[in-house]
């Protein structure tokens, strides 16, 4: 009897463990998509950028009658 007591309590402090632990991956997961988004919108952000500098370059090497 006391062996499967001793189970019992094994496995449910086992399961306690592993839900802590997920707990802890799901917020993990949730602040990386968090950090993936604002990266996300950085490089678009810095790509609009380079766009924007890119057309009066290309106009230039145009008008040189460079293609």
């Amino acid at each position: 009897m006391l062996w499967s007591m001793i189970a019992i309590a094994l496995g449910f402090a086992g399961i306690a463990v592993l839900g802590v632990l997920a707990v802890r991956v799901f917020v993990e997961v949730r602040r990386l998509a968090r950090q993936v988004g604002a990266t996300s919108e950085r490089i678009q952000r810095a790509a609009e950028d380079l766009e924007r500098a890119a057309v009066p370059l290309a106009s230039r090497m145009h008008g040189t009658g460079r293609d």
